[in-house]
């Protein structure tokens, strides 16, 4: 089979670049010839300020890569179309480029942009909703995108303008969300329920468990708003023995935590800044647990089933998908999130009862081998395709009526 793989890299590398690269690589493991598409945000740079209407117009309506993906839909001919990112550069409209070469398409949902312009269902670092309820404009009196009124503007008009068009809706085969809690929410947010399936993520190559002394505790991800650092590092203050905490990660937010651990005299704790995947492996198989204190959503981050992967059992918020995630007590335990006092106390409890954190890591290992392998994950890639192949002919074949064509509005 071939497949075009899509994906619009950000600024910042992160997990759905992990996650898009793990998708190539399994696909052309198992013998199928894939052709990447991507395109960076870097290129935003070149958008001086007079330009800046062309970028709004690109984030919309991309002619550039419509009619460069047609010519790549020509020449290669896939049978399956794989995006994952297409914001801001790729734009929406490379799905009617699809559409016009009767290709189907799946859409890997790595997060809530198509519900929410900030992405994340995060405002103040607290979960709001407030875009669900009343429409993704709301999101511009709070410039939940970068902070700018302006950005989120064009955010809500390009969801807004595809959700009129009929693109979510129409010009999609499939969708696949991360998790059960990800697929309930988007039904809820309005796509099509028959569309939507699941497929986690998966670790790939697998680590292996680790082994050996689990003298500290983890913390691996990017040092940002909603990630409940300030949190975690409020509940080491509160604890009655020493800890030690090791905090994997960079971001904007690390001046300001290694400000308060020093004001706190929290010589436990030790920032590490951002590490190569194989030093992130190591620590997470040296760790009696991993402490993933969000306080958004997510989406199925790596981290967590890396953990599982390495056999350490995670101390999670309950909050979004961790509810399903872990399971509290046999693959790690959940704590209120915000709640610094509940965390101090889960934190303490695993690091005095390490025979009994060996026995969740067991299970959470276990858990890893069941849903998480590369293998697990290409079968329930490949039943994915085949089902789209199965349906796509019929669906093209109804779009043939009554089918608005955006693009003479677009195109310059």
């Amino acid at each position: 089979m071939k497949i075009i793989m899509v994906h619009n890299t950000y600024q910042e590398p992160g997990g759905e670049d992990i996650v898009s690269r793990n998708d190539c690589e399994l696909l052309r493991s198992n013998g199928h010839e894939v052709v990447e598409y991507r395109r960076s945000n870097d290129e935003v740079e070149k958008f001086v300020s007079i330009r800046r209407l062309a970028l709004a117009k690109q984030t919309i309506w991309a002619s550039d890569t419509r009619r460069e993906f047609r010519e790549l839909l020509r020449r290669e001919k896939p049978q399956i179309v794989h995006i994952h990112n297409t914001f801001v550069m790729i734009s929406p409209s490379i799905y009617w480029a699809c559409r016009e070469a009767r290709v189907p398409v799946v859409q890997t949902l790595q997060n809530y942009r198509l519900l929410c312009p900030g992405a994340l269902f995060l405002r103040d670092d607290k979960v709001c909703e407030e875009c669900m309820e009343h429409g993704v404009w709301r999101g511009v009196r709070y410039g939940c995108y970068r902070g700018s009124r302006t950005a989120t503007a064009v955010v809500a008009a390009m969801v807004s303008t595809h959700r009129f068009l009929g693109t979510w809706s129409r010009l999609i085969d499939c969708y696949l969300a991360l998790t059960e809690f990800g697929r309930r929410k988007f039904i809820a947010g309005g796509l099509p329920a028959d569309k939507m399936l699941v497929k986690p993520n998966c670790v790939q190559p697998d680590p292996g468990e680790g082994n050996g002394d689990r003298n500290y505790a983890l913390f691996v991800g990017r040092l940002s708003s909603g990630k409940g650092l300030r949190t975690l590092l409020a509940a080491w203050a509160r604890l009655s023995v020493p800890i030690p905490l090791q905090i994997v990660g960079d971001g904007p937010l690390r001046p300001e935590l290694e400000e308060s651990a020093r004001q706190h005299g929290l010589a436990s704790v030790c920032f590490r800044g951002r590490l190569k995947r194989e030093e992130t492996m190591a620590m997470m198989k040296g760790a009696r647990c991993l402490v993933f204190p969000s306080e958004s959503y997510e989406g199925l981050p790596m981290t967590v089933i890396e953990a599982f992967a390495c056999g350490t059992p995670v101390i999670a918020s309950n909050i979004g998908a961790m509810q399903d995630l872990i399971a509290d007590g046999r693959t790690g335990f959940h704590f209120t999130p915000g709640d610094a006092e509940n965390l101090a106390n889960k934190a303490e409890h695993a690091w005095t009862h390490p025979a009994d954190m060996a026995a969740l890591g067991k299970q959470a290992r276990r858990e890893f081998e069941s849903k998480y392998t590369a293998a697990s994950n290409y079968e329930i890639l490949l039943g994915v395709y085949q089902r789209v192949l199965r349906n796509s002919e019929s669906r093209h074949a109804s779009l043939e009526t009554g089918f608005t064509r955006p693009a003479e509005h677009f195109e310059s």
